[in-house]
């Protein structure tokens, strides 16, 4: 198993920025793969980054705004978010697999719990 612990969350104005982590621990040589997954109030889960050890993936809606980064050494994941709309607001989760980037949410095997991003003055 894996386990992913997401720290980050909060409040910010529209055009502000916030950084999320996602630690892993347990084993991690199945998180080949690491990402974000967003859920807003009403809709359907949207998959957001995601990073292999030889690739990176964005949707079309955070291209050029959000980063996604690695630090190997901590199994830690970051996503760096600049210029935040109030339709990034979502629940957070970070998700891992074994396997390559994939944009299907459901290839996701691993989950954490969830942090609330809200962008809104």
């Amino acid at each position: 198993q894996v386990q992913l612990v997401e720290s980050g969350g909060g409040l910010v104005q529209p055009g502000g920025s916030l950084r999320l982590s996602c630690a892993a621990s347990g084993r991690t040589f199945s998180s080949e793969t690491m990402g974000w997954i967003r859920q807003a109030p009403g809709k359907e889960r949207e998959f957001v980054a995601a990073i292999s050890w030889s690739a990176t993936y964005y949707a079309d809606s955070v291209k050029g705004r959000f980063t996604i980064s690695r630090d190997s050494a901590k199994n830690t994941v970051y996503l760096q978010m600049n210029s935040l709309k109030p339709e990034d607001t979502a629940v957070y989760y970070c998700v891992a697999r074994p396997f390559g980037v994939e944009v299907t949410t459901t290839a996701y095997a691993y989950w954490g719990q969830g942090t609330q991003v809200t962008v809104s003055s």
